[in-house]
């Protein structure tokens, strides 16, 4: 998590902290699977390194509510596809203007953007085919 997040009223904020809200803070993927986590907010990089096709997903409000709004940024440096899915398809929603709205791909080289909208609700933007 980038240093500096989350803040709490009457928190006084450092010169480091100030500082780390200009960075993403990494967190590398080598597997073939990955399921969000409360980390992954606040100016985290998930980074994706597997030379296989690989799936990102989001889980439900009741595993992990995170906050409307939230936007966790996603960069596929690895050969294969990356799908971002819903860990609960039937729960979570997805949506994007990729071929599949409902499961964007991420060729390589290429980031997308996970953004909370409601309650269980995600849009994906960013270099989806």
């Amino acid at each position: 998590m980038a240093t500096g997040f989350p803040a709490a009223t009457g928190d006084v904020l450092s010169a480091a902290m100030f500082n780390g809200l200009v960075a993403f803070t990494l967190n590398s993927q080598s597997g073939a699977t990955y399921t969000l986590a409360a980390t992954d907010q606040y100016q985290v990089l998930v980074l994706t390194t597997n030379a296989s096709t690989k799936t990102v997903s989001i889980p439900t409000d009741a595993t992990y509510n995170f906050p409307v709004g939230t936007a966790v940024t996603i960069l596929n440096t690895g050969a294969g596809l990356l799908t971002i899915n819903a860990v609960t398809s039937g729960t979570t929603t997805i949506t994007s203007a990729g071929a599949t709205p409902a499961a964007p791909t991420v060729g390589q080289y290429k980031a997308g953007v996970a953004i909370k909208t409601a309650a269980n609700a995600w849009t994906v933007i960013g270099g989806v085919a």
